[in-house]
């Protein structure tokens, strides 16, 4: 009977084999995100990014790096198990939550004897183990390497043997000067990688998405949503949902709109049989990703400081506001300064920083009626707070000390918004600013650069119904009553007719699609 059966029972195995092997590859290897992986071992893990055929081109193609460097190997290479500790010694400079230099080089490696990264291995033209490819990450992404291809922005690294000599060469392509020894957050020169390299603030779009993440975990841990801060949280959503510089946000803020009425009925606080179903639904929103799933966690790139209790959240919620300040139209600015201070007046928890920035709004005699008002007005504000906490962080010894408090710009980043230095003020120099090219950097910094380096921005060229069904098919709120869902629309259309008539429509959709539910019952 076995001897019937075994030809059948070989081609069964022979089936199954190729998806055993995958299955294995993935239960073996532990899973990592393109930032860091924590491991369960004793044994630290390693600090390169292990791809395979499956996520090659996703992770590379979505990492907030500047460049890459993908190692192909074999594992029953002898030479590459030799070579691995050296790799492993860069790799740790710029991998990880503990990495030296963050945000640079996103260092990889792929195992070509796996049968599942054969086609891969090929794509690259990997003809010996180890071999090391150099370029910035999108290139790799669905793309490939042809040694015999003149022009491409993928390189071979051919002089790598040792940790030394890798570092050297990337130090010679970047003109930079790291080294082995270097410790946690000590950059040799923080500023032109923080400050004057234009590339850099385009990749600060991924400590927005961090902040604007973490700022609404701190309003559903702290349960911050009450009768009196629903219309400033719904305001400012809205404002999300128009203008901010992340698509996956702009998506996740209409998803929270939709639910919002459900979640936060505008009567009293529910009682009695539904009052479990809304709390259910509360519960279900803590574990919603208001930018997305993939939103790194703790990897702040423009917003990193020295030490782990500087700069990060509060440096990534400054850029936020800027950014929106830059993006409204003249006729909304008002309403998203308005926006803007109300949110931090109701949901930031340091009590002392919401009480300073809401004394300045309140300080506002006349309506800011421009997006230049309105930008400048942010730019003032956010440099009489540099100015008060350095005099309090020298004083009581804590300000960062690689990216001390500074008034804003530099002269690195914009030369031609100062005039020349004044009169002397409490013992410190005058700043006289070109307010015209003050307002042009904040639009270039914080607009222009800030998205248009982003792929996942949006064209403001693409019309309105178009943009509305990329945010509609994102959603997947319940349905209620249209009446509520219509007043707290036309409540809140201050910030374009984008984000009022996507709310609009969404409800209105939804209840219809109620509606007919109920006949059909």
């Amino acid at each position: 009977m076995l001897s019937h059966n075994f030809p059948c029972l070989l081609i069964l195995v022979l089936l199954v084999l190729p998806v055993l092997e995958a299955s294995v590859i993935s239960q073996m290897r532990p899973r990592r995100s393109i930032l860091r992986y924590l491991g369960d071992g004793i044994e630290p893990p390693d600090a390169a990014v292990e791809l395979n055929s499956t996520n090659f081109d996703a992770v590379l193609r979505d990492s907030p790096a500047t460049y890459a460097i993908v190692e192909f190997f074999a594992h029953w290479c002898p030479a590459c198990r030799n070579y691995k500790p050296q790799y492993e010694k860069v790799a740790r400079l710029f991998n990880g939550p503990e990495a030296v230099h963050p945000g640079i080089i996103l260092m990889t490696r792929v195992d070509c004897a796996w049968k599942m990264n054969t086609n891969l291995c090929d794509r690259f033209s990997v003809s010996r183990y180890p071999m090391l490819l150099w370029g910035p990450p999108i290139k790799f992404a669905s793309g490939k390497w042809d040694p015999k291809q003149e022009k491409n922005e993928i390189y071979s690294i051919d002089d790598a043997r040792t940790a030394e000599r890798l570092l050297n060469w990337i130090n010679k392509k970047l003109g930079s000067s790291f080294g082995l020894e270097d410790e946690k957050y000590e950059n040799e020169n923080t500023l032109p990688w923080n400050a004057s390299d234009p590339e850099l603030i385009s990749r600060a779009v991924y400590d927005v998405e961090e902040a604007t993440t973490k700022a609404f975990e701190i309003i559903l841990e702290h349960k911050m949503i009450k009768l009196d801060t629903r219309s400033p949280l719904i305001k400012f959503l809205q404002l999300l949902v128009a203008h901010h510089p992340s698509k996956r946000c702009r998506k996740g803020s209409a998803d929270i709109l939709v639910n919002f009425d459900d979640l936060w009925p505008s009567g009293l606080l529910p009682t009695g049989p539904h009052a479990a179903s809304i709390s259910k639904e509360r519960d279900d929103l803590k574990g919603f990703w208001i930018c997305g799933k993939e939103v790194p966690r703790g990897y702040w790139i423009f917003c990193r400081g020295s030490k782990n209790e500087t700069r990060g959240f509060s440096c990534g919620l400054w850029v936020l506001l800027h950014s929106l300040s830059v993006r409204v139209g003249d006729g909304e600015s008002h309403s998203a300064f308005t926006a803007i201070c109300d949110f931090i007046h109701n949901f930031f928890l340091c009590d002392e920083c919401r009480q300073h920035f809401y004394e300045m709004c309140l300080s506002v005699s006349t309506p800011l009626n421009t997006t230049r008002g309105l930008g400048l007005w942010l730019w003032r504000a956010h440099n009489k707070v540099n100015e008060r906490l350095m005099i309090e962080e020298k004083d009581m010894k804590t300000e960062d000390p690689r990216f001390p408090k500074t008034i804003w710009p530099p002269k690195q980043l914009c030369n031609q918004c100062y005039y020349a230095p004044s009169s002397k003020s409490h013992g410190a120099a005058h700043l006289d600013w070109n307010e015209d090219e003050v307002f042009k950097f904040l639009v270039k910094y914080y607009g222009e650069n800030l998205v248009s380096s982003y792929k996942d921005s949006v064209s403001d060229s693409r019309d309105g119904e178009s943009i509305v069904d990329d945010m509609a098919s994102s959603t997947n709120a319940v349905a209620v009553p249209v009446g509520a869902a219509l007043a707290i629309a036309l409540a809140s259309c201050a910030f374009g007719a984008l984000a009022c008539f996507w709310r609009t429509q969404q409800k209105n959709r939804k209840y219809l699609h109620q509606l007919h539910s109920l006949k059909n019952i």
